[in-house]
């Protein structure tokens, strides 16, 4: 392994120079990105609320799938994505109808968590390949089935952790593998919003509907929507997964009748005594989104779209500092960040969904194993489920054998 520990000075010279580039690994094969007269994928889109109809609006600038079917039960939803599907396209509000469809090759679920489970199940008992969002399955039985299911089905399943898809985090991997922060040994990650997380209700009667997030029956909370994110990133980075889970929650702020917490905190645990503390709370919207790498060389902090690195080459000495002598004074400045750059000199970085997306397609087409595949979105969707436990019962949550399916 190459060692990058050397003073702040060099750091910042050599890190300006080199901080380039993106892995090989993330390249996509000529046609999906637009090749002439590439054939797209012909995919049904199930569930067309907020995340969905994104979707939706991302697929109609590229050429890799093209939106023939849209299912959701709710009619203005149902609506949206049709605006946004391909000409001829048919609508559904029965899934299980779409999925009959023989035009359709693929489906996209953007549906509530408690039913990913089941669309997926059925969807590859169709034939078709699926793209399901994050958190993958609504519990961990159903995360080691899915798993089973789709390896007997030959085809592609891909699950939507889209940050394994951004140049950002393949060369944060590459540095960390680089020595360039020694050894590394905690992660502080939030997702923190300033907001109730609801969205409005035309008619009260939906309110469970619309707002499935805030309830146990529906939703795996902010853990599973917000800090699944980072979870799978950790797990990314570390090629690994979490042995334990401690956290605590609670409904502190939003008293309004929700069912899933509104703060949570949890450290995971990983192997070489590795912690990673993943927070999310909806009364504080400071540094929001943030992931921040520690190790004794040096210290980086990957925000939304960039990435800072520190330097921990500081000059120590004795001193009197607060009234106790002998304490350790760290002189000059306080470290500045050096900004990390990545993706392609002079070319624009894709948008995450959109390459993870074109990522499924072209899996498709050539028969290979998405980045973010089934058994990745397992590791990740059981450290979800450990840390919601943990959460629930106050105890820590282990690692089971049978989770290495």
């Amino acid at each position: 392994m190459q060692d990058h520990h050397f003073s702040r000075r060099k750091f910042l010279y050599s890190g300006a120079v080199t901080l380039t580039g993106i892995a090989a690994a993330a390249t996509l094969p000529a046609w999906a990105l637009g090749a002439p007269g590439a054939a797209p994928v012909k995919a049904g889109l199930i569930g067309t609320g907020n995340r969905g109809s994104g979707i939706a609006r991302l697929l109609k600038k590229n050429p890799a799938l093209e939106i023939i079917a849209c299912c959701d039960t709710i009619p203005a939803n149902l609506q949206h994505g049709m605006a946004l599907a391909a000409k001829g396209a048919k609508a559904y509000t029965d899934y299980r109808k779409l999925l009959e469809n023989k035009e359709v090759e693929a489906v996209i679920i953007a549906t509530p968590l408690y039913l990913h489970y089941a669309m997926a199940k059925d969807a590859l008992d169709a034939g078709k390949h699926v793209y399901v969002e994050k958190t993958m399955t609504y519990d961990i039985p159903q995360a080691l089935q899915l798993v089973a299911q789709v390896r007997k089905s030959g085809l592609v399943f891909q699950v939507g952790h889209q940050y394994r898809y951004y140049a950002l985090y393949h060369r944060v991997k590459e540095i960390i593998a680089q020595n360039w922060l020694g050894t590394v040994t905690h992660f502080e990650c939030q997702y923190h919003r300033n907001s109730d997380w609801r969205n409005p209700v035309p008619d009260p009667a939906m309110e469970r509907l619309i707002n499935w997030r805030m309830y146990r029956e529906y939703s795996g909370g902010l853990v599973a929507e917000l800090c699944g994110h980072q979870i799978d990133i950790v797990n990314y980075i570390l090629n690994s997964h979490p042995l334990r889970v401690v956290g605590m929650g609670g409904i502190d702020y939003w008293k309004d009748g929700r069912e899933t917490w509104d703060n949570v905190r949890t450290v995971f645990e990983y192997p070489g005594g590795v912690k990673s503390g993943v927070s999310s709370i909806l009364s504080n919207a400071y540094k929001g989104y943030s992931i921040r790498v520690l190790g004794n060389r040096g210290t980086l902090e990957i925000q939304r779209d960039k990435a800072f690195l520190y330097s921990e080459d500081v000059k120590k000495v004795l001193d009197t500092v607060d009234g106790v002598t002998g304490a350790t004074r760290t002189d000059g400045p306080p470290g500045q960040g050096m900004p990390l750059t990545f993706g392609k000199a002079g070319e624009p970085v894709p948008e995450p969904t959109t390459s993870a997306l074109l990522d499924f397609a072209a899996c498709i087409r050539n028969n290979k194993k998405p980045v973010s595949g089934v058994e990745s979105g397992k590791d990740a969707a059981v450290a979800v489920h450990m840390a919601n436990h943990a959460i629930e019962t106050g105890a820590c949550q282990y690692w089971k054998p049978e989770y290495d399916v």
